[in-house]
């Protein structure tokens, strides 16, 4: 195991470098001859082959459609239980992720008619019309996790508490193939993706329930890109679901494991692990710190950051974020742009119809919701600074005092109210989607009548979090020392 590792990590990298960075691997039927004719082999080669044309060369339709054949055959053995062999983990996280990234960027070619010249159209209208379809990846999706049986073991393993199963041994089993298994873990993560893409935010979040995304040791943590991926889609979809303080805590978490594996991510990228995975992690870490500004600046839990990350935070988005807490839709339209998922349409546009350009539409339709939401708070920012002014006011002179109509003013503090509330998850095996709820809101008041009573309710100052932050950099410092 460690030596196919080793060769996917390392060696294919280094050979593509050396002899294929700017051409294709040789073809399959090159191949062919010098492994036996092989079937199960020849279908993994095909998938590293297309996998690297996609990375580095500009596919054509024909390739993306070879590549979805190859991919319903791969599958096909898999499914059937006719593949005999141990995989490593990395290497069936990144057939699972090619194959998600696969179907966005075929969704983004084929949206983009204008673009086509007749022949192209032509040969779009005669592809398949399964190939690439929403259907035809959500099927083998589901195919692999339910197949694998992984969700009834994970199951059993958080309510017995015997972690040896599965999680301990990281999907390996000496007596059996892990191919399977493990696919059907990691196909959940690219369920939730793909819905995520779709805007079935939902959806996105039921597709996570059966790996329990936050225990201890989940295989997840065990492969850096797809731990990062995970914690992405989940913190977008509690995002959009209005779950504020979840999503602050998924970027943070993801935030905080890549900072712990930088220097293994750079020892990896030393050794000649492959520049993409990196690069992908790097874009991840970027955009997670867009969304976790948006998210800090409709609902500021900063206690819920660790210290490095809100360091971090301040440093790259500080002047932003006064600005999205004062009500500039402006910013907060630039950062959901940079840092959002690229969304598909479910239906593809009809082929008739060549000067339609639909690539941007179901972005648009993400966008103009998320900002209605942010417009429907754009004056929040000014009455909680007017409230923080006294503990009692009538609504009438609030009002003048904000040049605001007395009922539309009621109607401001309802939602304000509404507003300071959101579901949090409680863990303990619920799913992702059910929460209690909870104020998040930092003042507090209430109408009696025709006066607005604010409550003090300032918090006594908790030093927990920096004393644990200190004794974990106290730590890592000693583990330096000690190296040394």
């Amino acid at each position: 195991m460690y030596e196919i590792l080793s060769m996917y990590e390392s060696s294919f990298a280094k050979i593509t470098d050396k002899y294929f960075k700017a051409s294709p691997w040789p073809s399959v039927d090159a191949i062919a001859p010098y492994v036996d004719y092989d079937h199960v082999f020849c279908l993994l080669y095909k998938e590293l082959y297309f996998r690297h044309l996609f990375a580095r060369l500009t596919p054509s339709l024909e390739h993306r459609l070879e590549s979805w054949a190859n991919y319903c055959e791969l599958f096909s053995v898999v499914l059937q239980g006719n593949v005999n062999m141990q995989l490593p983990n990395l290497w069936l996280w990144d057939m699972v992720d090619e194959f998600c990234y696969q179907f966005q960027s075929f969704c983004q070619y084929r949206a983009k008619l204008a673009l086509k010249t007749p022949e192209e159209l032509e040969a779009l209208r005669a592809a398949p019309p399964a190939a690439w379809s929403v259907l035809g990846c959500i099927k083998y999706l589901q195919a692999l996790a339910h197949n694998s049986g992984v969700a009834r073991v994970l199951e059993s393993e958080r309510t017995s508490g015997d972690l040896s199963a599965f999680t301990a041994t990281e999907g390996y089993d000496r007596a059996s193939s892990n191919v399977l298994r493990t696919l059907g873990y990691f196909a959940y993560i690219g369920l939730a993706r793909v819905h995520c893409l779709l805007g079935d935010y939902a959806g996105c979040l039921a597709a996570l329930d059966p790996l329990h995304v936050w225990q201890q040791g989940a295989l997840l943590t065990k492969v850096p890109g797809c731990h990062v991926s995970t914690r992405y889609y989940c913190g977008f979809a509690h995002l959009m679901s209005r779950h504020t303080t979840d999503a602050i805590k998924s970027f943070n978490a993801a935030l905080v494991y890549i900072a712990r594996q930088q220097r293994a991510l750079a020892v990896q990228q030393r050794t000649g692990l492959a520049g993409g995975a990196l690069e992908q992690i790097a874009k991840k870490q970027e955009q997670m710190f867009g969304l976790l500004a948006l998210a800090v600046a409709m609902c500021p839990q900063h206690k819920l950051l660790d210290e490095g990350v809100k360091s971090a935070l301040a440093d790259k988005y500080a002047d932003k974020m006064v600005k999205m807490s004062a009500g500039d839709e402006a910013v907060a339209d630039e950062l959901f742009s940079f840092a959002c998922p690229k969304f598909i349409a479910a239906c593809p546009p009809s082929c008739d119809d060549p000067l339609a350009n639909t690539s941007q539409d179901a972005f648009r339709l993400q966008l103009r919701l998320f900002l209605a939401s942010v417009r429907s708070a754009s004056l929040l920012p000014l009455l909680r600074s007017f409230l923080r002014l006294y503990t009692a006011i009538p609504v009438t002179k609030l009002a003048q005092l904000m040049d605001y109509d007395p009922a539309a003013l009621r109607q401001l503090l309802a939602a304000m109210k509404r507003k300071a509330q959101v579901q949090e998850w409680r863990g303990n095996g619920t799913p992702l989607l059910d929460g209690a709820w909870a104020s998040t809101g930092d003042v507090d008041f209430y109408v009696d009548g025709e006066m607005v009573h604010v409550i003090d309710s300032k918090p006594q100052r908790q030093f927990v979090h920096e004393l644990t932050t200190a004794i974990e950099k106290q730590g890592e410092l000693r583990q330096l020392l000690a190296a040394r």
